[in-house]
């Protein structure tokens, strides 16, 4: 049974992938199981330069999700490229870098100097993040703004592009269009959807930055329904995220149309996650005669 699929540029054994954050750069997740278990790794969002994040508390858990705002915090790429990086390289997995920027010029920065990082196979470009030139909004939410943020990525970034699309829009395919005509060469979806929750004991927000984002099997439903329709909207392939709790739901996104998917909330429930869900695959495609990942991507498209 062959595993590996292509996720825009570069090959990863098999589909399951660490979404940006739960890992960390790699260290913490070690200590507990087994990177190798993943296809590929997305390291934590990185900035251009150190943020210490928003005030606490950053989790709070919701009737099947979890609210986060962490607040990108991060050591800055300097650091993670001289740091983190070599550290993760040792595991036989694809690095992705997941990066952040608050204008289009350091979005083209941060590219710029990961460029001349041999660790690094792919950057994964957060157009969730506030865009201060344009009164605070995201540069996900107008496919303008979202095509001149991967764009500007471009500049600098000759490697496999995936830009990572927020649902908290109207119209997720309009912005993975965007994405793919600036030279995106993958779209990863979704991002969390906004959300808040009450501290009935304090009667307060329960989040010290008030809103977060909202992650887990509660999301699902969503992300498969986005997964669904920006697979009929782009020729690039997809990675599918939001939820994905077993092999019974990465197998959902697959026939969404997902060529990838990425673990988060999971990771932080049960750290061998991944290797169950690999395993899970695997077996369902071995009893189903079915010799390729690729072959049942999208084949529930109707």
């Amino acid at each position: 049974m062959d595993l590996s699929v292509d996720v825009g540029g570069f090959v990863v054994k098999n589909p399951v992938i660490a979404a940006s954050g739960v890992l960390g750069y790699g260290e913490e997740y070690a200590r507990v199981g087994n990177i190798d278990w993943f296809g590929a790794v997305t390291v934590k969002g990185t900035t251009l330069r150190p943020r210490h994040g928003n005030c606490p508390p950053r989790i709070w858990e919701t009737p099947s999700g979890l609210l986060n705002s962490i607040g990108l915090q991060n050591p800055g790429v300097d650091e993670v490229i001289t740091h983190y990086l070599p550290q993760l390289a040792q595991f036989d997995v694809p690095i992705i870098v997941n990066i952040s920027g608050e204008t289009y010029e350091e979005f083209q920065e941060i590219a710029k100097k990961l460029a001349d990082c041999p660790h690094v196979t792919a950057l994964e470009v957060n157009v969730s993040c506030p865009n201060v030139e344009s009164g605070g909004m995201a540069f996900g939410t107008d496919p303008g703004s979202c095509y001149r943020a991967t764009k500007a990525v471009r500049r600098s970034w000759p490697g496999p592009l995936i830009v990572k699309l927020t649902p908290n829009v109207t119209n997720i395919s309009e912005m993975a269009k965007a994405a793919v005509d600036a030279g995106a060469t993958c779209v990863s979806l979704i991002n969390t959807l906004l959300g808040m929750a009450i501290d009935i004991q304090n009667k307060r927000p329960a989040l010290g930055n008030i809103k977060g984002g909202l992650s887990g099997p509660a999301v699902k439903p969503v992300a498969v329904r986005c997964v669904w329709e920006v697979f009929q909207s782009v020729s690039v392939p997809v990675i599918g995220m939001g939820g994905v709790f077993s092999w019974e739901d990465a197998l959902e996104f697959i026939m969404a149309g997902a060529s990838a998917v990425a673990l988060g909330t999971a990771v932080l429930v049960d750290p061998y996650a991944p290797k169950k869900i690999v395993d899970g695959i695997q077996s369902y495609c071995e009893s189903n005669g079915i010799d390729s990942m690729s072959s049942i991507v999208g084949i529930a498209q109707v």
